[in-house]
C-alpha cells in the first residue's frame, strides 16, 4: 500500500538549497507521505548528500538532464501517492504547508490541483506567487506576485491553475489530462497542465495557509536568454493548444496585438533577442502543437461560462510592465549581495 501523497522535488546542481528544502519537507506535521527526488544529472554534490544524510528519500536518476517538465514526470511515474505534490529544490516549506494543501482538496472530487503561497526567500514580506493567473490574450503570470504578503487571502478560493513550483495535483486528475508535456522542457509547462484540467472541468483552490518561502530562477536566472527563450516558445505552444473556440477566434487579435508589443520592450529597452527567438522556434515547431490541440479541444468538458469565471480580463498594455517590475528589484538586490550560498 503506498503513501497518500508523493513530494517529488526535481534537482539539477541545487546542492546549496536541497538539504533545506528536503528538511522541511521532512519536519511536515502531515504524516504518511513519501519523498522523491528527481536528479537531472548533477555533477554536484546533490546525490552525495541525499545518499548520506536522506537514505529514506526516494532517488530517481536520470543520465541526462530531462528539465522540470519530464523530470517531474519521471518522478509521478515512480509515485504511488492519491497526492501528487511538486516543490521546487530551492524552496523551503513551513510545517504545516503539506497538511493545509491536502486538507483543503481531500473532501470536493472536483478539486484536481491547489496552489501554495509563495514568498520570496530573500523578501519575505512579499508574495512570489499564489498561483496562476491568466487573461484573455493568453498571458500568464504569477498571481499577486510582488504584493505585500498580506495583501492575500486569508481563506482558500478558487485560482485559474496552481505554480508547480509548489503545488498538489489529484493523480485522478492526471490520470484524466495526462502529466506535464515534456516538449516544453521547462516554464509554463504547469499553465499548460493547469489550463488542460480546466478544460476537463477540474477546479483550483489557492490555500493562502499552504506556505513555502523560494529563492526564484535559482537554475535559471531571472531574465536569461535561456530562460526568455523557452518562455517565448512555450507561450505560442500553450496558447496554440489551449486557448478554446470561439475565444480563441474571437480573441486571437488581442492575442497577436499584446505579444507584439511586447518585442519593441524585449528588444530595443532590455536587448533581449532570445524571446524573440523562442516565439520563432514555437511557430516554427506549430505542427505538433496543433495535433496536441485537435486531442485536448475535443475532449473539452468545461463550458465557456466555466472557463470565462476563472480567467482574467483584458488590461491596459502599461500595467503588463509593472507586473514584472519586482523581478527586475529582486535581481538588483541579488546582485549587490556578497556572493555565496543564496540561502544561508
Amino acid at each position: 500500500m503506498g503513501e497518500k501523497a508523493s513530494v517529488i522535488i526535481v534537482n539539477w546542481n541545487g546542492e546549496r538549497y536541497l538539504e533545506q528544502c528536503l528538511r522541511s519537507v521532512l519536519n511536515q506535521t502531515y504524516k504518511g507521505f513519501e519523498i522523491i527526488l528527481v536528479d537531472n544529472n548533477s555533477s554536484d554534490g546533490s546525490l552525495v548528500l541525499v545518499e548520506s544524510a536522506f537514505p529514506n528519500v526516494i532517488v530517481v536518476r536520470n543520465s541526462e538532464n530531462r528539465g522540470f517538465a519530464a523530470g517531474n514526470n519521471d518522478g509521478i511515474r515512480k509515485a504511488s501517492g492519491e497526492y501528487i505534490v511538486t516543490l521546487n529544490n530551492d524552496a523551503i516549506a513551513e510545517p504545516s504547508w503539506l497538511e493545509e494543501l491536502v486538507k483543503a482538496v481531500e473532501d470536493d472530487d472536483s478539486l484536481g490541483m491547489a496552489a501554495s503561497k509563495m514568498l520570496f526567500y530573500d523578501w519575505p514580506d512579499v508574495i512570489n506567487s499564489t498561483g496562476i493567473s491568466l487573461d484573455r490574450a493568453a498571458i500568464a503570470w504569477d498571481r499577486l506576485g510582488g504584493q505585500p504578503a498580506d495583501r492575500s487571502e486569508t481563506e482558500p478560493v478558487e485560482i485559474f491553475g496552481p505554480c508547480a513550483g509548489a503545488a498538489l495535483y489529484k493523480r485522478s486528475m492526471l490520470q484524466d489530462i495526462g502529466l506535464f508535456d515534456e516538449d516544453f522542457f521547462m516554464y509554463l509547462e504547469d499553465v499548460d497542465l493547469a489550463w488542460r484540467g480546466r478544460l476537463r472541468g477540474w477546479r483550483c483552490l489557492y490555500v493562502p495557509t499552504a506556505e513555502v518561502r523560494h529563492v526564484h530562477s535559482a537554475s535559471s536566472v531571472e531574465g536569461s536568454a535561456f530562460k526568455n527563450r523557452l518562455l517565448g516558445r512555450n507561450k505560442i505552444w500553450t496558447t496554440i493548444k489551449n486557448c478554446p473556440a470561439p475565444d480563441f477566434y474571437l480573441y486571437l487579435p488581442a492575442i497577436i496585438f499584446y505579444d507584439l508589443l511586447s518585442m519593441p520592450y524585449s528588444v530595443l529597452v532590455r536587448g533581449n533577442f532570445a524571446n524573440l527567438q523562442g516565439r520563432i522556434d514555437g511557430l516554427r515547431m506549430i505542427s505538433s502543437a496543433l495535433r496536441k490541440r485537435s486531442e485536448i479541444q475535443r475532449r473539452r468538458r468545461a463550458s465557456s461560462a466555466e472557463l470565462a469565471a476563472v480567467v482574467e480580463p483584458l488590461t491596459n498594455p502599461l500595467t503588463l510592465l509593472k507586473r514584472y517590475r519586482h523581478l527586475d528589484r529582486l535581481t538588483r538586490h541579488r546582485n549587490l549581495q556578497p556572493t555565496g550560498n543564496t540561502v544561508s
